[in-house]
């Protein structure tokens, strides 16, 4: 069973911690990604347009319905929830979850429906503890949790959340994400080759 899908949520310190993932991506990165940053609702595509700079890949910000595909970053728009439906990303308005929308729960919890164990859930540095609980139905739905080191987070409360929420697969440095992320899509993809 190949990963189909990698879900991240951050928020303070996000966009530093984004910028040297998706830098560090190969252009033929096979998995989609699916991003909830916490930002002002009065952001605009801004933030997409510097990460695409950092970026081999195509950053794009999530559109309601819009299907999931390979090679692909999708970024949840500002003041919209993002959830995962019969393989697409759609967007709410519906009330914020822990203060937030788009909420780092909502996208887990509807991605750990959809995806089981073809997902890879990440949460990145932040101040608050959204995306513990779902980190936690990640690891529960057999998906692959990874968050990282709280010592490496500009902001490690939300790290410390999601590591008190579940027994975690992974606690690494910010600089050791993607090598784990390659290792994990690239030895899944030749596993399923040699079968």
């Amino acid at each position: 069973m190949q990963y189909q899908l990698i879900v991240i949520g951050t928020s303070l310190g996000g966009f530093n911690a984004l910028r040297k993932i998706f830098s560090a991506l190969p252009k033929n990165f096979p998995v989609p990604i699916v991003v909830v940053q916490h930002r002002d609702k009065e952001s605009d595509e801004t933030f997409t347009q510097f990460l695409q700079k950092e970026s081999k890949l195509i950053i794009t910000e999530t559109h309601d319905k819009d299907p999931i595909r390979s090679g692909f970053i999708y970024v949840a728009p500002a003041d919209y929830h993002v959830f995962v439906e019969d393989n697409r990303l759609c967007l709410s308005l519906d009330s914020p979850v822990k203060f937030s929308r788009p909420s780092i729960d909502v996208l887990f919890e509807s991605a750990a429906r959809e995806m089981k164990e073809r997902l890879i859930g990440i949460i990145l540095t932040g101040a608050n503890c959204d995306g513990a609980e779902g980190l936690a139905a990640v690891k529960a739905r057999g998906g692959f949790t990874m968050v990282q080191d709280p010592k490496s987070a500009e902001a490690p409360r939300m790290p410390e959340a999601a590591i008190e929420a579940c027994r975690v697969d992974q606690v690494v440095p910010l600089e050791k994400i993607v090598p784990v992320l390659k290792h994990l899509v690239y030895k899944k993809q030749r596993n399923n080759s040699s079968t």
